[in-house]
C-alpha cells in the first residue's frame, strides 16, 4: 500500500520524470549530456566548471547537485529536462518526484586510469587510494547503488556502456531515444559522439 502511495503523489507532483545522468566519476557522463543536448533536450546547467584538457567539450555540471541533501526544493523545477549527478548521490534524491536514470557503465580499470590521469595534470596524486583500494571501493558502491536503484518505485534506469556508445553510436543512440519516448533528433547525437576522446582504452 505504501509503495502504491508513493508512486500516485509522485506523479501527481511532476507528470514529466526529471532525466539524470549518472555513474562514477570519469565514465561518459559528461559526454551523455552532450548527447541529450544534440538530440533537444533541456539540460540543467550552470557552466561554472569550465571546459579542460580532461573534458574538453565541457563539463555539463550544476552545483546545486552537490548540496542535494542539504536543499532539494529546485528538481521540482527541471521536471522534463536532464542534470548531471555522480552516482554517490543518488541515495538523496527525494522520493516525491518520479525520475528516469541513465546510468554510464564504463570498465573501472578505465575509470581508475582516467581517474589518475586528471589527478596528474591538476598535481594532485597524492589524494588517490590506489588502484586495488579504489577499484574494490567502486566495486563494492556499484553493487550497493545499482541494487538500490532496482528496489525504488519511482526511478527507471536505462544501463548504458560507453565502450559500446562510442564504438556503435548510431544504433545506441537509436536505444537510448526509445526509452526515452523517442522524441529526440538521433541523427544529431550519434554526430557529437566523438572516439577520439575514448584516452583510456584497457
Amino acid at each position: 500500500m505504501f509503495k502504491l502511495l508513493r508512486r500516485f503523489f509522485s506523479k501527481q507532483i511532476n507528470v514529466d520524470p526529471i532525466v539524470i545522468v549518472s555513474g562514477l566519476p570519469r565514465s561518459g557522463t559528461s559526454m551523455m549530456m552532450k548527447i541529450l543536448e544534440a538530440g533537444g533536450m533541456s539540460i540543467a546547467t550552470d557552466n561554472i566548471r569550465e571546459a579542460d584538457e580532461d573534458n574538453p567539450k565541457g563539463y555539463y555540471e550544476l552545483e546545486k547537485v552537490k548540496k542535494l541533501k542539504i536543499d532539494n526544493t529546485w528538481l521540482g523545477d527541471i521536471a522534463g529536462m536532464a542534470v548531471k549527478m555522480i552516482s554517490m548521490l543518488l541515495y538523496d534524491l527525494p522520493a516525491r518526484y518520479s525520475y528516469k536514470i541513465i546510468f554510464m557503465r564504463r570498465k573501472l580499470e578505465e575509470v581508475l586510469a582516467s581517474q589518475k590521469r586528471m589527478l596528474e595534470r591538476h598535481d594532485r596524486l597524492a589524494d588517490y587510494a590506489g588502484d586495488d583500494e579504489m577499484r574494490e571501493l567502486y566495486g563494492q558502491h556499484l553493487e550497493e547503488v545499482e541494487r538500490w536503484l532496482g528496489q525504488q518505485d519511482n526511478i527507471e534506469v536505462v544501463y548504458v556502456n560507453y565502450k559500446d556508445f562510442l564504438e556503435a553510436p548510431v544504433e545506441n543512440v537509436k536505444r537510448l531515444n526509445e526509452s526515452l519516448g523517442g522524441h529526440l533528433d538521433e541523427s544529431a547525437m550519434a554526430e557529437v559522439v566523438d572516439s577520439q576522446l575514448y584516452r583510456q582504452r584497457k
